[in-house]
């Protein structure tokens, strides 16, 4: 490139730099969006396209999925937090957030369309309408949000713009003259969506002489800076250096430096209502931005904190252990760091008798589990194991007290307990009619109960089941995969509690509890449940210098056992000939042995076993 066309394109890309770097926006020029879909309907790459086709990035350095910073999401191909850009496009300034798609992640989502006024439903013109689809969508109707509806992957040759444009029309509503067809891959149609972003989405709204009000709607913390928080303002105007007020956590800081994401962090001098950017305030303790907090002046600031969030609720719960029982007070210190940056993460101390000192930490499902737990090893350098994931029960006790139990170990003993409820999930599963007898029978084996069954259109059905949410949680989605060939989709929430058949079921190693691998199931699953980790324990542990039984039990009941074996020296090797009393006597003897050591032995049970025996099957 010669210096006349360098200074040709920085020259269209103009607008990016900001104005003097900092005096105000016009309001009216200003457009906030998310981009919502599916899993997988393409959000990331359409963000990509749009960074491109503004000149926010040049080509020569853009990467796919360019706005997931993380190596995980890179590495898996998804976005697991939301990440939002100023861009801008033919005089007007675009704020995007970019959400992730998987249902685990719904809470990114909910905080993301708090900093819109209208969103980009995305729908994949091979697939259309999935679950989370849905969601999404009634999430944005929820917050009153102007909806741009887009068919993308139009250049696929399983494309049928025609037919998913009617079934959306169907199903959410939306005319369908005003979908618009595009391909995010190959940029064909992002024009037109940019256009249509300016004509249907409304500028925001907000006096930038009234006292500041800011929403932080993200943060994260970074090692040199402190915490980075991401804000929306709604009211007010807010200046570089000004002295900032944290209303609910009443704490006051200095904005060392605020600015809008370009993508790159670009300082600005002052930012007023409807921009979205960020702040750096040298803040060191993570517990002073959470999301939802509000921001406004230390003088003459708002008194009125803004709304904020619903706290999400943790629906699975498991015990993280550090292998190193001196990594507690570090890892102690990680979880702060990325409650900060994943605020529906809860976590509180507890030890076992196996594993040591660790947490219990909740979350929205199983691939948030694991995402955390990869999290934690990879930014903090810590090696964990994970018990079985759990969940929340509610337990009446006979003298009338109601307790929450989240981890089996601190259920009451069995006498103490008048009944036990669970809580479910309502699930919604979309899929091609020929899966239905498949899907159902799943449902159906995991104790589900049909609530609806409606077709979509005559390819297409939604299934409405309510499913207890243990059953849901270990590996219902990969079931429901497996059985659909890939094609359904699920999303799922809260329904409410019930009362269960629900029983402990304990492991005993040499009769002695092993807590690690007690849990909660009906009592129509306990054998299987007793029987199968008894066997699975049988092949993990190594042999000891006496018999080892190993038990399921619930309350005082054996239900299944199973013996590793002992090792054994052959102490009659050296009887040759003479008379057999010889060889009873010292089997005899070591037998006396044996049980001596067996009624004082331990069974010393490695690390690498619990990870072992709780891994799903």
């Amino acid at each position: 490139m010669n210096g006349a066309e360098e200074w040709t394109s920085l020259d269209a890309m103009g607008s990016n730099l900001p104005d003097s770097f900092g005096s105000h926006m016009e309001m009216d020029k200003i457009r906030n969006f998310s981009i919502i879909a599916h899993i997988d309907h393409g959000k990331s790459t359409l963000s990509d396209r749009i960074l491109e086709i503004s000149g926010a990035v040049q080509s020569r350095d853009m990467k796919a999925q360019y706005l997931d910073t993380m190596d995980l999401e890179r590495e898996r191909g998804i976005t697991i937090k939301a990440q939002n850009v100023r861009v801008n496009w033919k005089g007007h300034t675009f704020h995007l957030i970019d959400t992730p798609g998987h249902v685990d992640f719904g809470y990114e989502v909910s905080r993301s369309l708090a900093a819109c006024e209208g969103v980009v439903l995305v729908v994949d013109a091979a697939q259309g309408i999935e679950a989370q689809t849905l969601a999404n969508c009634y999430l944005a109707l929820e917050n009153d949000l102007e909806i741009v509806a887009v068919l993308n992957k139009i250049d696929l040759p399983a494309a049928d713009v025609d037919r998913y444009a009617g079934e959306i029309e169907q199903v959410l509503g939306i005319p369908r003259e005003e979908i618009l067809p595009m391909s995010a891959k190959t940029g064909l149609g992002v024009p037109e969506l940019l256009d249509a972003i300016i004509e249907r989405i409304p500028a925001p709204k907000g006096d930038p002489d009234a006292p500041l009000q800011g929403l932080i709607f993200d943060s994260q913390f970074d090692q040199y800076r402190g915490v980075v928080s991401s804000v929306r303002i709604m009211q007010g105007t807010m200046k570089s250096g000004e002295k900032l007020q944290f209303i609910n956590a009443g704490a006051q800081h200095e904005a060392i430096e605020i600015g809008a994401r370009m993508p790159v962090m670009t300082p600005l001098k002052e930012m007023g209502p409807g921009e979205v950017g960020y702040i750096v305030a040298g803040i060191k303790d993570v517990g002073d931005a959470k999301s939802g907090e509000t921001v406004t002046t230390a003088n003459h600031g708002s008194t009125v904190a803004l709304a904020g969030y619903r706290e999400p609720l943790p629906m699975v719960f498991s015990g993280l252990f550090p292998i190193d029982g001196d990594d507690f007070e570090n890892m102690r210190e990680a979880l702060g760091k990325l409650k900060l940056n994943d605020a529906s993460i809860t976590y509180a101390p507890e030890s076992s008798g196996a594993l040591g000192f660790g947490f219990r930490c909740g979350f929205l499902g199983l691939l948030h589990m694991e995402i955390v737990k990869e999290r934690l090893e990879r930014e903090f350098d810590l090696a964990l194991i994970a018990t079985a994931p759990s969940v929340e029960y509610l337990v009446t006790k006979t003298d009338g007290t109601q307790i929450k139990v989240d981890n089996p170990a601190d259920l009451p003993e069995a006498q103490s307990i008048n009944f036990v409820e669970e809580p479910f999930f309502k699930i919604s599963i979309i899929t091609p009619s020929e899966y239905t007898g498949a899907l159902m029978d799943l449902c159906q084996t995991r104790r589900g109960e049909m609530q609806k069954m409606e077709y979509l259109s005559p390819e297409r059905m939604e299934l409405i089941y309510e499913v207890p949410l243990a059953e849901v949680v270990v590996d219902f989605f990969d079931q429901m995969k497996s059985r659909s060939k890939g094609y359904a989709s699920l999303d799922y929430e809260l329904s409410g509690y019930r009362k269960s058949n629900l029983v402990k079921v304990d492991l005993l190693l040499n009769a002695i509890p092993a807590d690690a691998f007690s849990t909660i199931v009906h009592r129509d699953k306990a054998y299987a449940y007793g029987s199968r980790m008894c066997e699975k324990l049988k092949e993990l542990i190594p042999r000891q210098m006496f018999d080892v039984p190993i038990q399921s039990a619930i309350g005082g009941k054996i239900i299944s056992r199973e013996t590793v074996k002992a090792k054994r020296k052959d102490v009659t090797a050296k009887c040759y000939g003479g008379d057999i009393t010889r060889k009873r006597k010292l089997l005899e003897k070591q037998k006396e042995g044996k049980k001596k050591m067996k009624s004082i032995g331990r069974v010393e049970v490695p690390g690498n076993v619990f990870i072992d025996a709780l891994k799903l099957d």
